[in-house]
C-alpha cells in the first residue's frame, strides 16, 4: 500500500501558475505509475496527466497540453504537476493517483490509490 498527499493548490489569477505536489508514503514512489486528475463541481473526474515508472510514457489531456507538465522525483517520493497559463476552466479539486499496473492512462479505473485532493481556484 501507498498513501498519497497532495498539496500546492490555491487561488491564482487567469494566466498564472501553480505547482502541485504529491508526496507518497508507505512505499517507494518508484514502484508506481502516477496520474493527476481533477474534478469540478457537478462534473465527472477528468484525467489530466500521467507518467510511468520511468519518464518513458507521459500522456496529457488535450485540454492541458502545452500548459501542464508532469514530473517526479523518486528520491523525494514526490510527483509534481506544473500548471501554467491557468484558465478559469482549470479550477477543480486536483487528485494524485498511483498504480503498479502496466496498463494505465487517463482513466480513473486504471488507478488503485488516491490522495485526498487539493483545491485549485482560478479567478480574477
Amino acid at each position: 500500500q501507498v498513501q498519497l498527499v497532495e498539496s500546492g493548490g490555491g487561488l491564482v489569477q487567469p494566466g498564472g501558475s501553480l505547482r502541485l505536489s504529491c508526496v507518497a508514503s508507505g512505499r517507494s514512489l518508484d514502484h508506481y505509475a502516477i496520474g493527476w486528475f481533477r474534478q469540478a463541481p457537478g462534473k465527472e473526474r477528468e484525467g489530466v496527466a500521467c507518467m510511468g515508472l520511468s519518464d518513458g510514457k507521459i500522456d496529457y489531456a488535450d485540454s492541458v497540453k502545452g500548459r501542464f507538465t508532469i514530473s517526479r522525483n523518486n528520491a523525494k517520493n514526490t510527483a509534481y504537476l506544473q500548471m501554467n497559463s491557468l484558465k478559469p476552466e482549470d479550477a477543480a479539486l486536483y487528485y494524485c493517483a498511483a498504480t503498479t499496473g502496466w496498463n494505465y492512462g487517463l482513466d480513473t479505473d486504471d488507478y488503485d490509490y488516491w490522495g485526498q485532493g487539493t483545491q485549485v481556484t482560478v479567478s480574477s
